[in-house]
């Protein structure tokens, strides 16, 4: 396999995995299977391989979601940013700096919203006294 095969199959399997972990069925399932291991520390003493079975698991369980949950958030900011910048470009009065604005300092990026926050504000004021 490619790079570029392995990449699109791990992004298909990162973005049914999710909707699959994410979905109802997977909840109920979840709280069945820890009242199913918590009533089975009866039988087993509450020892510490009972404890170790819920560990391991939910360690796995979590280090394979943050990996599947991270993946789709990038994608998904990614693809925000895309239609964000199409948005930008389209519209005449927009300032170019904002096209690129992921690649701005932090201070940049904070002077942008101390500048949208006076706007914003402003714009409220002039709506508010229209009323």
């Amino acid at each position: 396999m490619t790079k570029k095969q392995v990449k699109s199959l791990f992004r298909k399997l990162a973005e049914r995995a999710s909707v699959f972990m994410g979905s109802s069925i997977i909840f109920f399932l979840a709280i069945c299977f820890i009242l199913l291991w918590a009533g089975s520390g009866f039988y087993f003493g509450f020892n510490d391989t009972w404890q170790l079975i819920i560990n391991t698991a939910t360690t796995i369980g979590t280090f394979i979601m943050v990996i599947l949950v991270q993946n789709t958030q990038t994608r998904e900011s990614r693809s925000m940013q895309l239609k964000l910048d199409e948005l930008l470009y389209g519209t005449k009065n927009t300032r170019n700096s904002l096209l690129d604005i992921e690649d701005q300092s932090d201070a940049e990026i904070e002077r942008f919203r101390k500048e949208f926050e006076e706007l914003r504000k402003k714009h409220m004021a002039r709506h508010k006294n229209k009323k």
